[in-house]
């Protein structure tokens, strides 16, 4: 299930919601520990860059020996591989995501929406795509369905952490494209003074109708999956759409009323999920 309040993981994948079929559960809760894992290593703690892509490196070899059929005593990939041959997935989306994970570290700027999306295609539709796999529903409609609703849910994060991912890396992290930045004439030093002028707050309006219309047009995957899956989808949706809205209702001010899910907001996201 979505996991915004936790921004120092990987917090776009469903931890073996208690939405999802019992059955799937140990499965996705294998890949999440790889996603959640590698992702680590390009955010936590004080590791040079040299070392973060290492790790890296050692999970993408990792990958090459399932993929050649070699042993391995790695704890992650013995909890992963029967996971993978069990249900055939493939294992690029793995490597999308190490490919996104190393992004990270090398790269804190970009500079149009386009070049946004293309990490997000790789930091987060992997995530998607891997579940429909598990679920046996990975036709190109529901790829492309799932892709969206995967993105829009990494520009949510993004626009709620815009503060928060300032204090990464060496410069700092701006996920804010900078055509972007220069068409409402917001600078970097109006984010590092947590600034919400009103260009700031016309920048974040702008894209919190983006991210909104991405999300809308995944939402039908929500329906047209069925039972269980499809409920967890449409929550997951749901909850993505409530944290715009709460980024609306703060006046597009991320820097001091970061928007999270509290309690209250449960009972509205599942009614709006049945």
């Amino acid at each position: 299930m979505l996991k915004p309040e936790k921004p120092d993981h990987y917090e776009n994948f469903p931890v073996a919601s208690l939405l999802l079929p019992a059955p799937l559960r140990p499965a996705v809760a294998a890949i999440y520990s790889f996603a959640r894992t590698a992702d680590d290593f390009a955010d936590e703690g004080d590791l040079p860059p040299a070392e973060r892509l290492r790790l890296l490196d050692a999970y993408r070899a990792e990958l090459d020996r399932i993929e050649r059929g070699e042993p391995t005593d790695h704890s992650i990939f013995l909890r992963l591989r029967p996971v993978i041959a069990a249900h055939a997935l493939p294992l690029q989306p793995f490597r999308d995501l190490l490919d996104a994970f190393a992004q990270d570290v090398v790269k804190d700027r970009y500079a149009s929406f386009a070049e946004l999306l293309d990490y997000c295609r790789r930091s987060a539709d992997p995530v998607g795509r891997l579940l429909l796999h598990l679920f046996g529903a990975a036709t190109p409609a529901n790829l492309h369905r799932s892709d969206a609703i995967c993105s829009a849910l990494q520009l949510i994060n993004h626009w709620q952490d815009v503060g928060i991912d300032l204090g990464k890396g060496h410069n700092g992290r701006i996920y804010l494209p900078q055509d972007d930045m220069n068409r409402f004439n917001v600078t970097e030093n109006d984010l590092r003074c947590r600034r919400a002028s009103a260009d700031f707050r016309a920048l974040m309006r702008f894209q919190v109708e983006r991210a909104r219309a991405l999300m809308l047009e995944g939402a039908p995957l929500g329906r047209a999956l069925p039972g269980r899956i499809g409920l967890e989808i449409r929550a997951i949706v749901a909850g993505g759409l409530r944290i715009l809205a709460k980024i609306e209702a703060a006046g597009y001010d991320v820097f001091n009323h970061r928007p999270v899910l509290g309690p209250f907001d449960w009972p509205r996201i599942l009614w709006k999920a049945l």
